[in-house]
């Protein structure tokens, strides 16, 4: 059975096509799935499909989504943190590649996450793209919440290092079956077995053979198996250790 730790079905479409894509998942094996919003509307249908689906919602603020970023903005976001559905805060981080919003707002937002997964003892989802060393040291800066996950992975060994060591849970998506990524293929080999996980992050970065066609979460054992490669290890090992690795990274109860 495989956990997909990362997947925004908002972004499939309709409640149809929702209902659909999980639907599909459960007969892949899928046994569950975290869906992270990436502002208040996107956090809330999150919810709506965990309530729905028996799945497992994110709520937060991209770093793409920080342009407009004031500290009320964190109060909406807050509010939502009591649903029982809702295990984790975020997609937060820092996005450097895009600069869809100024660095000094993001900063400012994710230091706002950073302070809320701390005050309400939840996991924080975190989002990098040539920012990780950044993210990192504001991590170091305002201190390591109790369980962090980095998210579709995709710093360097150096920063893979400093963030095992604080404890982290790093997450594989589809990008690591591509055959231009041998480094993330290296990165997920060195990741200890208690805090590997695997993603779809659907509807994007769909893995081989799907490429071209929108990703969905029956496709996780997909990334499973090329993660499993570059582990030397069997499909069946690695959907084991990385659901139960995201169950506790999320403090799931037994399924």
């Amino acid at each position: 059975m495989w956990f997909d730790s990362h997947c925004h079905l908002y972004d499939l479409g309709d409640d149809r096509a929702v209902a659909g894509a999980i639907a599909r998942a459960r007969a892949a094996s899928v046994e569950d799935m975290l869906v992270p919003g990436v502002e208040r509307a996107s956090s809330l249908r999150a919810i709506e499909i965990a309530i729905d689906h028996r799945v497992w919602a994110a709520v937060g603020i991209h770093p793409s989504e920080a342009a407009g970023w004031q500290e009320s903005s964190m109060d909406a976001i807050e509010e939502l943190l009591a649903h029982p559905r809702v295990v984790a805060l975020g997609e937060t981080g820092l996005d450097f590649y895009r600069d869809h919003a100024p660095r000094e707002l993001q900063r400012a937002n994710f230091v706002a996450h950073i302070e809320l997964a701390r005050k309400h003892s939840k996991t924080l989802v975190i989002h990098t793209r040539e920012s990780a060393g950044e993210a990192l040291d504001l991590l170091e800066q305002q201190g390591v919440p109790e369980r962090v996950v980095f998210h579709c992975w995709s710093g360097d060994a150096t920063e893979l290092a400093r963030a095992l060591s604080m404890g982290a849970f790093v997450s594989f998506a589809g990008n690591i079956s591509f055959k231009s990524a041998a480094s993330l293929r290296a990165a997920a080999g060195s990741v200890p077995r208690d805090r590997l996980m695997v993603e779809t992050d659907s509807p994007y970065l769909t893995p081989v053979p799907h490429r071209g066609h929108p990703n969905e979460p029956a496709y996780v054992s997909l990334v499973g198996a090329a993660t499993a490669e570059a582990r030397g290890e069997t499909s069946e090992d690695v959907a084991a250790i990385t659901t139960a690795n995201a169950r506790r990274a999320f403090d799931l109860p037994p399924p």
